[in-house]
């Protein structure tokens, strides 16, 4: 059963990042602008890095196009 994971997204920063907040909220700094889906692709790599997955077994459950989405991880 796979963990879904809500975060919050921060597309054209300096530098990329990921983080989980005080509230279980985690927080992705990414360089790449929310254009063409390549914010949301640098995020799954982000994630999949984080948690040590396959980068085809994490997705983006809801919020495509939203700054909050919910991410669907493997279970560790």
């Amino acid at each position: 059963m796979p963990t879904i994971i809500q975060v919050k997204v921060k597309p054209n920063a300096r530098a990329s990042s990921f983080t989980q907040s005080d509230d279980g909220i985690w927080l992705a700094q990414l360089k790449s602008p929310p254009v063409d889906g390549k914010a949301n692709a640098e995020l799954i790599d982000l994630v999949a890095e984080h948690f040590h997955c396959k980068k085809s077994a994490v997705s983006i459950k809801s919020g495509a196009s939203a700054r909050i989405k919910r991410v669907s991880i493997p279970d560790i």
